[in-house]
């Protein structure tokens, strides 16, 4: 072999070994900007799990469009009473506090019963069971979760009493029916929620708890999906406005 061949040989390895290492640089490269972008997409799917179910979160993620559809949920209405006058008596940092603090905990046992929180309207809770995914189980979901909310609020109570703030008390309406359920809003700001008549019975479910002083009431239509395992008593039925006649209630007592 001549010394001219050996020559070309090793240049021809060493463009082979530099064109190598620029092609693993590139490589590397491009494995870092994956791995940002994927922690980046992490990152914001879990900011956007804030504001809307998971399922609805992988779909807008994935380029999907969430059809409008009409869907059987059970919507829970949970407000609390007499908070309003109880406001205006505290700090604008601890009535924040003291709110923020209660819908954790308000959250925790809607989220842990497969219910997900569609608003907050001022010291009000909307959630909704069965949407955007089915939920054949949903309205003793919803009881269940109506049920750790009062568990949850007895125990919040005894830290508030232990800081010497005012013990909270609240109304939960939980009704079953069909909605439309999508994602509504403008191009600067959009929610998943559900719309219909079933979510108007639910708040004025909530709102038939002051009558009857009790904490949760449900309608028929929850009430025909439950077991033995939940201990109901009858109530006067309740007006609701937009139904001819008045509606059947049932407290919840365990």
């Amino acid at each position: 072999m001549t010394i001219a061949l050996l020559v070309a040989l090793a240049a021809g390895a060493v463009v082979l070994a530099l064109v190598a290492g620029r092609a693993h640089a590139r490589a590397r490269a491009l494995e870092r900007r994956v791995g940002k972008a994927t922690r980046e997409l992490e990152r914001l799917q879990r900011a956007f799990a804030r504001f809307a179910p998971a399922a609805v979160v992988e779909e807008v993620v994935a380029g999907g469009a969430l059809e409008p559809a009409k869907r059987e949920v059970t919507v829970l209405f949970a407000d609390l009473k007499g908070f309003t006058a109880m406001s205006d008596k505290l700090d604008p940092a601890v009535l924040v506090q003291v709110l923020n603090d209660y819908f954790r905990a308000m959250s925790q046992a809607i989220a842990a019963h497969r219910g997900y929180v569609a608003k907050f309207m001022g010291d009000g809770i909307m959630a909704i069971f069965g949407a955007p995914e089915p939920n054949p189980w949903q309205a003793r979901d919803a009881v269940e979760a109506a049920l750790a909310m009062r568990a949850a609020l007895a125990v919040y109570n005894e830290t508030l009493r232990a800081a010497g703030l005012p013990e909270l008390a609240f109304g939960v309406g939980v009704h079953r029916g069909v909605v439309v359920a999508g994602i509504l809003g403008s191009d600067e700001l959009v929610e998943f929620t559900v719309i219909g008549d079933t979510v108007n019975v639910a708040a004025r479910v909530e709102s038939a708890t002051r009558a009857h002083d009790v904490d949760i009431l449900v309608t028929n239509e929850v009430k025909e999906k439950l077991d033995g395992r939940v201990r109901l008593r009858a109530l006067p039925p309740a007006r609701v406005k937009g139904k001819p006649e008045p509606i059947p209630i049932w407290a919840v007592e365990g």
